[in-house]
């Protein structure tokens, strides 16, 4: 699951960073985009798939020997989050597959917005674990809906902070900050 989690928060990073290379020059931008396609590729299909059917496999044979989770609410939940995790992990591949195409749809923005849903996954996974109380998960999910407010604003912010950078560097090129 870790693994898992590493390739879905490194994919989308790779992605922005294709997006972005492509307001560079002819040459870097080929160079980049090259890199990016090679970079991606191999932590899709080497990481990315290999640790996503492992923790299917691994998750439903705990459940084979626990069949008595499926009673308990906490259980039901967070396995309906791993199932959203893994139409993320299915769009994600989406993405990948369009980007090796060089169709490059989405803004660097909404990539970055895209990454942290991964984040709200790993939170609302891991942290229905830790109580396993019946009526626990209703606290559990609403602070995920809070950290998926404060993600959002933040990367607002990144983004507006940033917007203002490069205004600066725009209007005053010889300056370097």
């Amino acid at each position: 699951m870790v693994s898992w989690f590493a390739a879905l928060f490194y994919m989308p990073r790779l992605l922005i960073y294709h997006v972005e290379a492509q307001d560079k020059e002819q040459q870097e931008r080929d160079i980049l985009s090259a890199q990016f396609k090679i970079m991606q590729k191999r932590l899709w299909y080497a990481i990315s798939w290999p640790a996503m059917i492992l923790t299917w496999i691994f998750g439903l044979w705990i459940t084979w020997y626990r069949p008595d989770l499926y009673a308990q609410a906490w259980f039901i939940l967070k396995l309906c989050f791993a199932i959203g995790l893994t139409l993320y992990h299915l769009k994600t591949h989406q993405l990948f597959q369009q980007h090796q195409r060089d169709v490059l749809k989405w803004t660097s923005f909404r990539l970055r917005l895209w990454n942290e849903v991964a984040t709200i996954f790993l939170f609302v996974i891991v942290f229905l674990v830790i109580p396993k109380s019946n009526d626990t998960w209703v606290w559990v999910t609403l602070s995920a809906i809070v950290l998926g407010i404060a993600l959002f604003a933040a990367v607002s912010i990144y983004r507006k902070n940033r917007a203002q950078e490069e205004q600066k560097q725009r209007n005053h090129p010889d300056v370097n900050s």
